[in-house]
């Protein structure tokens, strides 16, 4: 990236230009297809078809309806009425810290949006975030994917017992927002058994993990297993490169559903030909240029990097990811108390300094998160973790600097009250004076 004077700026966390920014194959597609047809033509046209079918190669087979949008929120919108539509339920089942959009119907079901706002609505059901570093089942333990599962089938038993039935149980394939966390292996699919038991739908959340981020799978809910496959699944934010590009893929039973009503769904600029001319080539570089390849080998690169940090920085606490999606926890102590001063503090150098750009998230805003464009090379990984390193061990000399400090303004207060005690006194016998190191707070107390 360059800004308007000309410096330059590596970017860490723009998962919306997927394949970089300014990727000549997508901004002479975009050109191209705007000297032609660059509105909604209300009819087919070959793009979407094709971009359709290109899609559907990805999937499993039974996701085989595509509804094009314009953003990921839209998107989840029209999935949560897919939902309701096809179960004629309303309830959803969302994780903690869940971030699903910006329109009302999503802030509802986003416990990171409306605690901040009108709060939990009766419908809306949170279920633990099934975080294996600090949640309630962790690393440890034998099986936490099932346990976590469990308390989605605890959730769905409240939820009867109120006389209330699941429509959807919503979430992000690896969340984001809750601290790039990584989910255990067999969770999702023991989940969606749950779910579908109650009469509801799984919807997988693909708006930032999706189109080949993970590496090894084109979807983040492909880490789940192969044999797992969600009801519905939103894509949004890499799909254009840029360009707002948005789709709900889902089931033709699903979708016979929610045509059934007689209500049409239409989108004017859904689906359009320069949208779907850019989520054309945004696939074509994708497969090129072996991005999926370049995730899993530059991303298990950055994770080595980042764990060997931890071996000589008290402040990392945890190093966890998958492909160029990866996650650095901030922690002050063993006992795991985010970092979060700290983190702003990395991010706000790396910026100023460095020109890196990167954030933070997580329910502390204590987790550094790397989702940087798909080109992202090992010199860029060696660059920012070199850089890290450096702030780091200011840090770690900042605070033993203070602790210094401190403990001499704590040594020159002590020498003050023994020299003050002592003029008080008749006689300095009669004054015994510990060293501060020593003194028992409440004797400590006594003695100021």
């Amino acid at each position: 990236l360059f800004d308007e004077n000309g410096k330059q700026y590596l970017d860490c966390i723009s998962n919306v230009q997927h394949v970089g920014h300014c990727h000549p194959t997508i901004t002479k597609a975009a050109a191209a297809q705007m000297d032609l047809l660059n509105t909604n033509s209300r009819f087919l046209h070959d793009n979407i078809v094709l971009y359709a079918d290109r899609l559907a190669a990805t999937l499993p087979k039974k996701l085989c309806v595509f509804y094009f949008v314009n953003s990921g929120s839209e998107a989840n919108d029209l999935a949560l009425r897919l939902a309701r539509q096809y179960t004629r339920h309303e309830d959803v089942i969302v994780l903690d810290h869940a971030y699903h959009g910006h329109l009302m119907s999503l802030i509802d079901i986003s416990p990171y949006k409306f605690r901040k706002l009108a709060g939990q609505k009766e419908c809306v059901h949170v279920a633990p975030l099934p975080d294996t570093y600090r949640g309630i089942y962790r690393e440890d333990h034998p099986n936490p994917g099932q346990a976590y599962a469990d308390t989605v089938k605890d959730v769905i038993e409240d939820v009867h017992k109120k006389g209330r039935k699941i429509s959807a149980f919503f979430a992000e394939s690896l969340p984001s927002v809750g601290g790039q966390i990584i989910l255990p292996q067999g969770y999702f699919s023991k989940v969606a058994e749950y779910v579908r038991s109650a009469g509801g739908v799984f919807v997988a959340d693909e708006v930032q993990t999706g189109f080949g981020r993970v590496g090894h799978h084109f979807w983040a809910f492909q880490l789940q297993g192969d044999d797992f496959c969600p009801d519905i699944v939103t894509m949004g934010k890499p799909m254009g490169n840029g360009h707002p590009l948005a789709c709900v893929a889902t089931t033709a039973e699903i979708a016979g559903a929610f045509t059934a009503n007689k209500v049409e769904y239409f989108n004017t600029f859904g689906g359009n030909p320069v949208s779907c001319a850019i989520g054309l080539a945004v696939l074509d570089v994708i497969e090129e240029e072996d991005l999926r390849g370049n995730a899993v080998r530059v991303g298990a690169h950055l994770k080595d990097l980042l764990t060997k940090l931890k071996t000589r920085h008290e402040l990392i606490g945890d190093v966890r990811g998958v492909g160029l999606f990866v996650g650095l926890e901030l922690v002050t102590d063993r006992e795991k108390t985010p970092a979060t001063e700290a983190a702003a503090h990395i991010v706000k150098r790396l910026k100023e300094e460095d020109r890196i750009v990167i954030s933070t998230d997580g329910p502390w805003e204590n987790v550094l998160k790397f989702k940087p464009p798909m080109c992202f090379s090992m010199e860029n990984a060696e660059l920012v973790v070199e850089c890290i390193d450096r702030i780091l061990s200011e840090k770690q000399i900042t605070k033993k600097n203070k602790k210094t400090k401190n403990k001499s303004k704590i040594s020159f207060i002590h020498e003050l009250l023994k020299l003050l005690l002592l003029l008080s006194c008749k006689s300095s016998r009669h004054v015994k004076i510990q060293p501060y190191n020593t003194l028992d707070s409440k004797r400590y107390q006594k003695v100021q």
